[in-house]
């Protein structure tokens, strides 16, 4: 401990705690009280819930002569302002946090007293202390975060998602520190995830060949085909459409609710957002300049002479090459892959999800939820924004601040 540090362990201390209805000046009147005698100030925590405070103030305690008489002036201060009082002695600061710190994001639609009570009963099961909760969110889920320490991070995640699906809730684990605020690179899938379509289907649709494609696309979901089989099989049946369908199909695609404003917080807060899909170029290319995308990589259809061929052309992005596309848009972007994001759905998204330093399964199947970080079982994109510890709050406010 250098000279500037001042250790507080064997100091006498007192817990000075104040409850009751909030209102201006409160924290200002304790702390005035409190300077008549002189004391330091070791550590502040308050609470506000539903219009009533929780204030804790640790100060060293003065000198013993003193002390009966600050207890008695802290109490008749609280009385004054229609508040309770209690005052404990003790030694020192806080006991300090475990080893392993983790935040954990809880996420429901609604939360329920039962699941909370699972979620932290789990955490005390695997060594794990609350040290603290904050609420993130309040609509359109309510997303809690735990602050726990006394266990690492990666036995407190298997503790806590395998059976969080059961509970009703989403559960995110990721360790805490300064690298959180720090991921600068978001990369999601397109169908099912950006969007509420499948790109292929709305070709489908104007090429009158839905059925046959969803044959197709169940082969390759019962492990008939790879993907790369099943995308140019698909393909195939779109030969002869006329390219105008591409603008009709542009017009058709869906935004995902809270898609626009998980895009637009993470911009406002400097992050590079981009997309990878096994869809066309054709719609990602419309997407990418719409929402302002720094990166956009999808297969291309080929179009010759106003007619699609029924061919793909250029790379192939299947499940290896969103995972490749990410590691490349970090590599242009300049951000460790530790310090990156991914957000998709499907079997195809995998090794995308495991490359990122978080990787966010969204509305996906349940082999896709087991083998990713963390799930997301509400319809609305923007949840992820809880995940990174942003609140709604800091959301609303940067609307608005826009808005002025």
């Amino acid at each position: 401990m250098s000279a500037e540090q001042t250790s507080f362990s064997d100091v006498p201390t007192l817990l000075v705690k104040i409850f009751g209805k909030d209102r201006p000046g409160i924290t200002a009147g304790l702390f005035d009280t409190l300077a008549a005698y002189s004391v330091d100030v070791v550590d502040i925590e308050q609470v506000v819930t539903r219009g009533r405070m929780v204030l804790c103030a640790l100060v060293t305690a003065p000198p013993r002569a003193l002390e009966g008489d600050l207890r008695a002036t802290v109490h008749s201060w609280a009385e004054s302002i229609k508040m309770q009082a209690e005052i404990i002695s003790g030694l020192g600061d806080n006991r300090p946090r475990g080893l392993g710190r983790s935040l954990v994001t809880v996420l429901g639609h609604p939360l329920t007293a039962e699941a909370t009570a699972a979620i932290a009963a789990k955490i005390a099961k695997a060594g794990g202390n609350i040290d603290r909760i904050f609420r993130l969110a309040k609509y359109p889920v309510t997303a809690v975060e735990f602050a726990v320490s006394g266990v690492e991070t990666e036995p407190l995640r298997t503790a806590l998602v395998t059976d969080a699906g059961k509970l009703g809730v989403d559960v995110a684990v990721v360790a805490a520190g300064l690298h959180r605020r720090a991921q600068r690179l978001v990369v999601m899938d397109v169908d099912s995830t950006l969007i509420q379509d499948e790109v292929i289907e709305l070709f489908a649709a104007h090429a009158g060949c839905e059925d046959e494609v969803a044959e197709v696309t169940a082969a390759a979901m019962r492990g008939e085909l790879d993907f790369e089989q099943s995308l140019h099989a698909r393909v195939a049946l779109l030969e002869g459409l006329d390219v105008s369908v591409v603008d009709k199909v542009r017009s058709e695609v869906r935004l995902t609710p809270g898609a626009r404003t998980l895009i637009r917080t993470l911009k406002r807060l400097g992050f590079q957002v981009g997309v990878v899909s096994g869809g066309f170029t054709q719609v990602t290319d419309d997407l990418k300049d719409r929402l302002g995308l720094d990166f956009a990589q999808a297969n291309t259809l080929e179009i010759v002479d106003g007619k699609l061929t029924g061919r793909v052309t250029g790379e192939i992005v299947d499940r290896a090459g969103k995972a490749r596309l990410l590691r490349r848009f970090a590599a242009e972007a300049g951000v460790p892959l530790s310090q990156t994001v991914a957000i998709g759905d499907g079997a195809n998204d995998l090794d995308m999800l495991n490359a990122a330093g978080l990787g966010v399964a969204f509305n996906a199947k349940p082999v896709v939820r087991e083998a990713a970080h963390t799930a997301v079982n509400v319809p609305f994109l923007d949840t992820v924004l809880y995940l990174l510890g942003i609140t709604r709050e800091e959301v609303e406010a940067a609307d608005a601040h826009e808005e002025d």
